[in-house]
């Protein structure tokens, strides 16, 4: 299962410069004003070559000073509901306050693993402020840290390392899990009933009525599988009421807990900045991809129409440009079946370890060919490759001065693999390391 953080506290104490740190992003606004952050974030950190995901959440207030406070507290139960661990966040500098307490208190009734924060200590002699916090009664641990600064948060992120299941800890080995996503109303719920034949999911014309993933063991070419329904993920400025942000959680945490995803977009509509942050979505979380073109039966079409538009989604899909792409309607079944095909092959070439004597065979001749350019007047050598154990395709790339290695030569890298491997629609994450 997808371990899922989740950040708490008053307004103003840093939750949303603590969420930027731990995901290593600016998605989320700093403001020194109270309240700014309204919407729920939420986004990926990493540790190592695990994962997980990180929501910030509104502040958690007692008094209606803006009247979103309300609306935000709601919104924050529903977040600590989904939590793994939540980082209850406080400030050093200003000490203990009846917000605090009061938080404090929700806490213990919810029974979730709980980690105490104490933020704005950006230096060891201000550690002593942390003492006061005792009288919250949450644990027997304190965390000194600066959300802004980093102090501190290098022993923080270990202990979430250690608490975040590997790849191999995390996924069933048993049956592939395939997620079927989309924005809502792009015909992800018809698909299910499709494929089963019965009314598995509920099928509806306003936008949103899948609310929870929801599981359908599938048997197909004589082997069983996973189907998961998901909510629609919308824009998350557009998410405005508690249910849509539950569902959007739940959505992410699917998308997570897959094996690849068949990422449904609206044939009359073309693909959307939606559908890509979709995608996006998928590709980070080092899953394998099916994109099937949803409605083909309401498009009017000739001889050139399905190159035409294959052609326009690779291009907006680059460079991950090996993305199996089928033309599907739910109403007809037209090449459904094979699109749940291509997903099952996807899935086991996810979980295929290419021999490291195969890579070195065909990876070090291509790089001495066309060796990585010259920086800073030295010359990069790549001496020996070989494929890292985790649940999804990585390849470490040994060399003297790995950190010359850039974006353009890694995307060769990345090509030449994909030219002479089985990754169709399967991201593959590259390390270069000293060797």
């Amino acid at each position: 299962m997808s371990y899922t953080l989740v950040i708490v506290g008053r307004p103003n104490v840093g939750k949303s410069t603590l969420y930027n740190r731990l995901t290593g992003t600016d998605d989320a606004i700093v403001d020194p004003t109270a309240g700014v952050t309204r919407d729920r974030k939420y986004g990926i950190g990493e540790w190592g070559l695990k994962s997980f995901v990180v929501i910030d959440t509104g502040g958690l207030a007692e008094e209606d000073e803006a009247g979103f406070e309300k609306e935000i507290n709601s919104q924050v139960v529903l977040a600590i509901e989904e939590a793994d661990l939540v980082l209850f966040l406080v400030d050093g500098k200003e000490g203990v306050t009846d917000g605090d307490r009061l938080i404090a208190q929700r806490l213990r009734k919810s029974k979730r693993p709980i980690a105490l924060l104490c933020n704005k200590v950006d230096t060891s002699d201000k550690e002593i402020w942390m003492n006061e916090f005792w009288e919250l009664g949450l644990g027997d641990q304190i965390w000194p840290i600066s959300a802004n600064n980093g102090y501190g948060t290098g022993d923080l992120m270990e202990f979430i390392g250690a608490k975040v299941p590997s790849d191999e800890e995390s996924e069933e080995a048993d049956l592939p899990k395939i997620a079927i996503v989309g924005k809502p109303n792009v015909g992800k719920s018809s698909l299910i009933n499709a494929l089963s034949g019965k009314d598995r999911a509920i099928v509806s014309d306003v936008a949103g009525t899948t609310r929870d993933a929801i599981n359908t063991v599938y048997k197909a070419f004589g082997q069983e599988l996973i189907l998961i329904d998901t909510a629609g993920l919308r824009k998350r400025k557009l998410i405005d009421n508690d249910i849509e942000f539950y569902s959007s959680i739940r959505t992410i945490k699917a998308i997570r807990n897959s094996d690849v995803c068949l990422l449904l977009i609206d044939a009359t509509e073309g693909i959307t900045r939606q559908d890509l942050s979709i995608f996006k979505e998928v590709t980070e979380a080092n899953k394998g991809i099916v994109i099937l073109v949803n409605k083909w039966d309401l498009v009017e079409k000739d001889h050139k129409t399905v190159d035409q538009y294959s052609a326009e989604l690779r291009q907006k899909l680059a460079p991950m440009t090996d993305v199996p792409i089928y033309f599907t309607s739910t109403v007809t079944k037209q090449r459904i079946l094979k699109a749940l095909e291509k997903a099952m092959e996807v899935a086991r070439n996810r979980k295929v370890k290419i021999p490291t004597a195969k890579l070195n065979e065909v990876m070090l001749p291509l790089i001495e060919n066309y060796p990585p350019p010259i920086y800073k007047g030295k010359d990069v050598k790549i001496k020996y490759v070989t494929q890292l154990p985790t649940k999804s395709p990585a390849i470490a790339f040994f060399c003297n001065t790995p950190q010359y290695i850039k974006e353009p030569y890694m995307r060769y890298l990345e090509n030449k693999l994909r030219e002479h491997f089985h990754f169709e629609g399967i991201p593959v994450r590259l390390y270069f390391r000293k060797k």
